[in-house]
């Protein structure tokens, strides 16, 4: 059995190394944990997946399908397109902000959450010349305090309510956790409102321009005569060229221009191509190509040519062709489409390059530029490999941004206007969620039942199109959660949680039962800070039941201690998906986050503790 014990800590270890590390997916890491404790014995082959039908994955997985179907139905725009007219004041829009995000956070997915008040955090601080870095931390921040209010805020509760079972008491409840998290969320949002100046400032060099500007590194290239490129295809024209790094935004011919152009598109003579690229890229291709520079870099020919036509059509009275005229002005606005779009932890360009994987043949999208950090990146695009929370802009069909920017796991950023969609079926989408949620906190259904029900209510109601069920779902969370599982009872089986159990109880010994709570939240904030939380819950759970069995207490104070501490990861960006999400859009660094998250921490330790006691004594 101590065999087993140092086996578990050590592959515990090793684990936790690689989670802080970050550098391999924590799936993939959990996954190989699994599969090591289950080659040496201590998990029977037969449970090592037995975390894969767990009541705490499939609620998971229902609440990330729940989550789009509410962002689809437009529940939350409709409370986020009023954001916009709470004043310029930086403590009122950061207390409105945090405090909305963090009562949406309560009820879906709170990376979802953040991803939809980003966008209004950053057209607010362009709106008021401020940088986008005093909103976005405590949206973040705020995200994290209001998944403590349910049972289905965050994976942590969901996996704490479980462990319940081993103690001989029902899960908790749909509102168990409602009295502690809101009264942390509140002093959590007061606190970033009062001390919103804590928040490092990042300021755009550019001033108050745009994160890209890409007017200057447009230009056009005309198709001479008797070129040996026409009659061929631009995919040919560009093979031929060999540069990844020039784009082809538009193909203008005659009075016709074709935004993004397909690459099979027949090249005729006297074409002329829009191509946003480097002088060196550019020097390059004409040399291979034998193209020819348009006389007017900018465009500003098209747009004289085309007013001239209008104005001829005008004197002549030709009806037809003023409104060809004008349709094709029209269609020149309507079929683009320029966004600037944030690269998420899952998203399938994590680790790639926008000529790995083809983006203009597969997604019909060019990469324009890429800033990290609040910088644009100047090396060649083709060289660049994306990472977590760099910030692309992209060029697409208007039609096609938003499925573009689901298919490659992207979130859009407010960087021309804010856009906010129409609310869609808000009472449908509402009126199911809302079922859910009175038979779970009536005892009528079991967690799982309900949502997964709910979920598929939204599914045959078309809030979730079918392309998209799959899409929601965060695959990497669902397979740690599974993974760490059989973990965490090997942990306990081999007498390891025991053994962290005793030494916390000597630690406190000398000390009242709210110090030990205390330290084990504190623990578990910390440890949170550097693994995922699903992952921290999971590990602490079974140290906290074996801590109130030797303090001969009831296990609910110190599992909530738990689900409280595994979601407070205020300390660092790796901490959170919210916290990794605003670090570019910010332009934070990795040690800002601790000037406002390590008053929030002893808050959150603070005001928990007590109110943990009062609502479930030892």
């Amino acid at each position: 059995m101590q065999s087993d014990q140092l086996t578990v800590f050590a592959v515990l270890a090793v684990t936790l190394g690689l989670f802080a590390w970050n550098r391999l997916r924590y799936d993939i890491v959990a996954l190989g944990a699994l599969l090591v404790v289950t080659l040496a014995g201590i998990v029977p082959p037969e449970k090592a997946f037995m975390g894969l039908g767990h009541p705490a994955v499939i609620t998971v997985a229902a609440v990330l399908v729940l989550s789009r179907g509410l962002l689809n139905g437009g529940v939350v725009d409709s409370m986020a397109r009023h954001l916009t007219k709470v004043g310029d004041r930086p403590w009122a829009q950061v207390l409105t902000l945090t405090g909305i995000v963090a009562l949406c956070s309560g009820f879906m997915n709170n990376v979802g959450a953040l991803a939809l008040f980003m966008p209004v955090a950053i057209w607010m601080s362009r709106q008021n010349g401020r940088s986008p870095s005093y909103l976005l931390m405590p949206l973040a921040f705020g995200s994290l305090l209001g998944g403590t209010l349910t049972l289905i805020g965050t994976p942590p509760n969901i996996i704490i309510a479980g462990y319940r079972r081993e103690v001989g008491e029902a899960p908790f409840g749909m509102f168990d956790f409602l009295p502690v998290g809101l009264a942390i969320t509140i002093a959590g949002v007061l606190l970033i409102a009062l001390l919103w100046r804590l928040t490092p400032r990042r300021e755009n060099p550019n001033g108050d321009q745009q994160l890209f500007e890409i007017s200057a590194y447009l230009t056009e290239l005309k198709l001479p005569e008797g070129s040996k490129y026409a009659g061929r295809t631009l995919h040919e024209l560009m093979v031929a060229g060999g540069e990844d790094d020039l784009l082809i935004t538009a193909l203008i011919r005659g009075d016709q221009q074709l935004r993004m152009p397909s690459m099979y598109e027949v090249l005729r003579d006297d074409d002329v191509l829009l191509v946003e690229c480097d002088s060196d890229s550019l020097k390059a291709f004409l040399d291979a190509t034998k193209m020819d520079l348009a006389a007017h870099a900018d465009g500003e020919a098209e747009a004289r040519e085309k007013a001239e036509q209008e104005k001829q059509a005008e004197k002549t009275g030709d009806k037809d062709k003023q409104t060809e005229a004008e349709a094709a002005r029209k269609d020149h606005h309507s079929e683009q489409a320029l966004a600037e779009a944030i690269v998420t932890p899952q998203s399938s360009l994590v680790g790639t390059t926008a000529t790995g994987l083809a983006l203009r043949e597969r997604h019909g999208v060019n990469i324009l530029a890429v800033a990290r950090q609040g910088q644009r990146l100047q090396q060649r695009l083709s060289k660049i490999r994306f990472a977590a929370g760099d910030i692309l802009l992209l060029q697409t069909r208007e039609d096609q941004l938003q499925s573009t920017l689901n298919g490659l796991g992207c979130l859009p950023l407010a960087s021309r206007g804010l856009r906010i969609t129409t609310p869609r079926q808000v009472w449908l989408a509402g009126g199911i969620f809302a079922a859910a949620l009175v038979l779970i906190a009536a005892g009528l259904m079991p967690a799982s039942i309900a949502l997964v029900g709910a979920a598929l209510l939204m599914i045959l109601t078309g809030l979730v199109p079918t392309g998209d069920i799959y899409k929601s779902i965060d695959m990497s969370i669902i397979v740690l959660i599974a993974a760490m599982m059989p973990i965490g009872e090997a942990l306990e089986s081999t007498g390891g949680s025991q053994l962290i159990a005793d030494a916390l109880l000597e630690v406190g010994q000398a000390a009242p039962p709210a110090a030990t709570i205390a330290i084990l939240m504190a623990g578990v904030m910390l440890l949170t800070n550097v693994v995922n939380n699903a992952a921290a819950a999971v590990l602490a759970a079974p140290v906290a039941i074996s801590l109130a069995q030797g303090m001969n207490a009831s296990a609910d104070p110190l599992l909530m201690a738990v689900a409280i501490g595994s979601s407070c990861a205020f300390l660092t960006p790796i901490g959170h998906q919210s916290n990794t999400l605003v670090m570019a859009p910010g332009g934070y660094r990795f040690g800002d986050y601790w000037r406002l998250g390590l008053p929030l921490s002893i808050l959150v330790v603070l005001v928990a503790v007590p109110t943990i006691l009062w609502v479930w004594p030892l």
